[in-house]
């Protein structure tokens, strides 16, 4: 008999072998394995496929003798019955029914409908918000929702009002949720930081020697490893006139001790970027926050002492970006990884500050964004 697919007379029987003459019966019932009748042509040269069976001429019903596909081979196994359609899910179509003489291959089954695409992520902005991940057409996984985008800086931004100047003195306090610093080794009245409660400060100098102001992050003479701060960065926009005499650094500042090191990750400066740090080795080069900085090691006894207890002369790292910036986030965890790498080893750590140094000169610094975080 007729397969039935996925649509009624789904798959025919090959052309359903040729019984021989129609495998002529004889006067007797067909034969065993379904030759029909005698051996007359067991189903007409191996029939090449089951089609009708045998069709009886005066003896052999067809039916219980002469079934279709025991002598005569399977036909090209009568053709598949089409797929079912697709359901309105998605569901897959019912596999079409053998055909006779030869098993139908089974129809193809309905495509299951695409999933929703996953939904766009949420715009950047202060940490920008998921998105809404689409909902799935016909069963589809719900799409995920977007990250958050990055902090996006105002390089433009202005300078709060009011502050608090700190002028003429080694001296460090808090302001808001950071520690500041200052200190020079020729103080006067010209040598000032002003804090405010919002993440900003400035400076302004006049040939006071060695020179620092510096904003962000105190951990303490004791220190733990930079590793159980989780990721410490640093964001920042300044503007900068006048000169910094015969040296100056403008980026991240901090010390560890055990071992004991002073190190700096510096970004621009009164005068031309890159330089080599004075009597340094150079380590390596690392790319980080989008651009390649050179590490060097130095040794120093400094012009002013060190954090550490007992120590006179200690190890400087260096990170110095090669192309200048005023604006942009610093990953300082990142340089620290990189500092490790080529083999420079960090202890407990003490500070992780936004700095300008100079060496001489006059000149003053705005910070309105100066903001030194940690992830834990």
């Amino acid at each position: 008999m007729l397969g039935h697919g996925g649509s009624a007379n789904g798959g025919h029987a090959g052309t359903a072998g040729s019984t021989g003459t129609g495998g002529t019966g004889g006067s007797g019932a067909p034969g065993t394995g379904g030759a029909t009748g005698g051996t007359g042509n067991a189903g007409g040269s191996s029939g090449t496929t089951g089609g009708f069976g045998g069709v009886p001429i005066t003896g052999g019903a067809a039916g219980s003798g002469g079934v279709a596909g025991t002598i005569g081979r399977g036909g090209a196994a009568g053709v598949s019955g089409s797929a079912g359609r697709i359901s309105a899910g998605g569901a897959a179509g019912s596999s079409g029914r053998a055909g006779a003489g030869g098993a139908g291959a089974a129809g193809a089954g309905g495509r299951v409908s695409a999933g929703g695409a996953a939904g766009l992520g949420g715009m950047s902005g202060s940490g920008g918000r998921g998105g809404t991940g689409g909902a799935g057409t016909g069963g589809g996984s719900s799409g995920s929702g977007g990250s958050g985008g990055a902090t996006v800086l105002d390089c433009a931004a202005a300078m709060p009002t009011g502050g608090t100047d700190h002028c003429g003195q080694n001296t460090q306090g808090k302001a808001g949720d950071l520690s500041w610093s200052l200190w020079s080794n020729t103080l006067s009245s010209s040598a000032c930081i002003t804090t405010f409660d919002t993440p900003a400060f400035s400076a302004r100098f006049s040939n006071n020697g060695d020179f620092l102001a510096r904003v962000g992050l105190e951990f303490g003479n004791a220190g733990k490893p930079y590793t159980e701060y989780g990721t410490i960065k640093a964001d920042f926009a300044y503007k900068k006139s006048g000169s910094g005499g015969g040296y100056s650094y403008i980026g991240i500042y901090g010390w560890t001790t055990s071992p004991c090191v002073e190190w700096y990750i510096v970004d621009d400066r009164w005068g031309t970027m890159p330089f080599n740090a004075y009597n340094a080795t150079l380590k390596a080069t690392a790319s980080m926050d989008g651009a390649d900085y050179k590490i060097f090691q130095n040794k120093t006894s400094g012009t002013g002492g060190s954090r550490c207890s007992g120590v006179s002369q200690w190890d400087q790292y260096w990170s110095i970006r090669q192309s200048a910036r005023q604006c942009g986030t610093i990953t300082i965890s990142d340089h620290f990884k990189a500092w490790e790498a080529a083999g420079l080893q960090l202890g407990g750590l003490l500070e992780a500050k936004i700095l300008v140094e100079t060496g001489g000169g006059t000149g003053d610094i705005e910070f309105p964004i100066a903001n030194v975080t940690k992830s834990q």
